[in-house]
């Protein structure tokens, strides 16, 4: 410690202290006390925050040590999300859903499992384009699980320097093994990529035999999580050796159209009526530009006197130009269909003919007909 001390390691020197706690926890709790306390202040005092974790009870559930560092950039090479107060649950497919939800069965019932000589899922990979939710998803399941999910950094992680990244992420995953927590491996294809691939230096390839034996140890009170765009891009090897792969595709109206009412917040009821028929105008796109695109229109209604429709209306003249024929005819029909514009304004939105839209949504409903009076 006093070594430590001279060099000024401040980091190093609270991983140190949060070693010794877990070490004297069980035969001498009162110096365990001690030096947590000395922990949380060192803590505090770098505003690093608390350094005890603490489960939905309200009791311990683990010292967290400080997480690993880069030992050049002096970076946190995790980043840490502890949702265990709460989290929504990620809007996905039924079937991606259940595929998540049985993970969870099987982590609260690994003793029934092990009587039959099963063990349950350890390691999952999770395939899809960006903002699907793969992270969200994650965060869930840390929450169904009570566990803390760390994230690996991999702008702090990759290193120029001969086996400085295979040296970080070691010191990623014993710490994520210590804590019993769940780590997510984001952007997986970056540190993982077929060894064959002539365009990477030799150093990634020892990466990959580093992830290989990680991979295949990992313990069972831990949870390992690889999340990637690109599949194809990840070594073939690493792939057999997770338990599941679950692969995220983009929302479906239905799902869009939950994610609309979910991020109208305070502004839900006021909308009520438009929900389904803007859920056509976001088809193909993901639940991230959503939330992006009703964040935008909620605060465009806050800061102006116009009324929901007006909000809608300014959203929209900026959404639909860049439609397709046939994607605007179907926004044409769900909106004649829902009576929330007549089909003189679903003409100046979309450019469908009234006559069109007569033809498949039928004759005008009572909005359409009393604005026309």
């Amino acid at each position: 410690m006093a070594r430590l001390a001279a060099t000024g390691a401040q980091e190093d020197i609270r991983l140190y202290l949060a070693k010794l706690v877990r070490r004297y926890r069980s035969s001498d709790p009162v110096l365990a006390a001690k030096l947590e306390d000395a922990l949380k202040r060192t803590a505090a005092a770098s505003g690093r925050g608390a350094a005890v974790l603490r489960a939905d009870t309200g009791s311990t559930l683990r010292s967290q040590a400080i997480p690993p560092v880069d030992r050049d950039s002096r970076l946190s090479l995790v980043r840490m999300f502890d949702d265990r107060g709460g989290i929504e649950p990620p809007l996905l497919p039924a079937d991606v859903l259940s595929q998540l939800e049985a993970v969870v069965a099987e982590r609260r019932n690994v003793e029934l499992l092990e009587r039959r000589g099963l063990r349950a899922t350890k390691s999952l990979a999770f395939v899809g384009p960006p903002g699907v939710g793969k992270t969200l998803s994650a965060r869930w399941l840390a929450v169904q699980l009570a566990k803390p999910l760390w994230v690996l950094d991999l702008t702090a992680v990759m290193s120029s320097l001969l086996g400085r990244t295979g040296h970080n992420l070691r010191s990623v995953f014993d710490y994520a093994r210590e804590q019993e927590a769940i780590l997510l491996l984001d952007e997986f294809d970056a540190i993982a990529k077929r060894r064959g691939d002539d365009s990477d230096v030799g150093e990634i390839k020892r990466v990959v035999t580093v992830m290989l034996q990680e991979i295949e140890d990992w313990p069972a009170k831990s949870m390992l999580i690889a999340a990637t765009n690109h599949q194809e891009m990840v070594d073939p090897a690493l792939w057999r050796r997770f338990d599941a792969v679950v692969h995220f595709q983009n929302p479906t109206q239905q799902s869009i159209a939950s994610a609309i009412r979910r991020f109208m917040g305070a502004d839900a009821d006021a909308f009520d009526r438009l929900v389904d028929p803007m859920a056509w105008i976001f088809s193909g796109q993901t639940l991230s530009d959503v939330e992006r695109a009703i964040g935008q229109l909620r605060r465009r209604l806050a800061l102006s006197a116009i009324t929901p429709r007006e909000a809608l209306q300014a959203m929209l003249d900026e959404r639909i130009p860049p439609l397709k024929k046939s994607e605007r005819l179907h926004l044409a029909i769900a909106w004649a269909q829902s009576g929330v514009f007549s089909h003189s304004e679903i003409n100046e939105i979309t450019g469908v003919s009234r006559d069109t839209i007569r033809k498949h949504a039928g004759p005008a409903n009572r909005v359409g007909r009393r604005r026309r009076k």
